[in-house]
């Protein structure tokens, strides 16, 4: 059986499934071809049921669990590794003034906007953009404030941007739960054997990954080419981490806890 797997080419999901998709390891007759696509066009594609297994934000997860399922393995999630507010304005912000300022995002759908919705309900100046542009987007005063996710976490201090608020810590301090960013679902109609097989590749394939760190596998590097191998660390060692070998009650409790609050925000109960 071939299926379609959709992961963006992002260090943490190269790590995750270097060995799934280029033959390292046996995968038990199942063939999969790999699409590699910036998270928010991923969300845009399990909107429309377009891949048999794929990663997205979790918001996404949440409109389309009538057709998806959430693995066990593969997913980001953990302690410290939330969005951040930022801005090229030195000056501290107050709620009002962000609020009311112009704030551009990673993609409507993606948990990045949720975790921004939370913290600051009252601000609707937003606009979204592809989450590597958005520094630039700040950087020439395209926009008053920015929520930066992945390796620009790393970066944004380099092009004089400073942190307004780190959106995960306040997460984790309102809610007392990690934060969930993504996932990896697969299609419901394949099955639960279909379910139980990719879900174990996933995690084997993180395990191999795994067994040969800190070596960054040439697969990562290659969809990471403007990247040091420094700051592809410092990604993997953020984003990998137990809850993506598996979600575990507590992981799975915190996803809970996500959706709650996203339904809470969407129908305002």
């Amino acid at each position: 059986m071939k299926l379609k797997l959709g992961f963006s080419p992002c260090p943490n999901d190269t790590f995750i499934f270097d060995a799934l998709v280029n033959g390292k390891i046996d995968t038990g007759g199942l063939e999969f071809e790999a699409v590699l696509e910036d998270v928010e066009t991923l969300n845009r594609w399990a909107l429309e049921g377009r891949l048999d297994v794929t990663k997205l934000s979790f918001p996404a997860y949440f409109k389309t669990q009538e057709q998806y399922t959430l693995l066990n393995s593969g997913s980001a999630l953990g302690k410290g590794v939330g969005p951040l507010l930022i801005s090229h304005r030195q000056q501290p912000f107050t709620e009002a003034e962000i609020n009311g300022a112009a704030v551009v995002l990673p993609g409507i759908n993606t948990t990045a906007h949720l975790l921004f919705s939370f913290a600051y309900p009252d601000a609707h100046h937003k606009s979204f953009g592809v989450f590597h542009e958005i520094e630039d987007a700040v950087v020439n005063n395209g926009a008053a404030l920015g929520v930066i996710i992945h390796e620009n976490r790393f970066t944004y201090q380099d092009k004089g941007l400073v942190k307004v608020t780190d959106l995960g810590e306040y997460w984790e301090q309102a809610m007392k739960v990690p934060i969930p960013l993504g996932g990896i679902v697969i299609k419901k109609s394949l099955g639960n054997a279909v379910f139980g097989q990719v879900d174990g590749l996933i995690r084997k394939s993180l395990e191999h990954a795994f067994s040969r760190y800190p070596e960054v596998p040439a697969y990562v590097k290659e969809h990471a080419q403007a990247m040091s191998e420094e700051v592809m660390r410092k990604h993997i060692d953020l984003y990998v981490n137990n809850y993506s070998l598996d979600l575990g009650a507590e992981g799975r409790a915190a996803v809970d806890t996500l959706s709650a609050v996203y339904n809470r925000l969407h129908t305002g109960a």
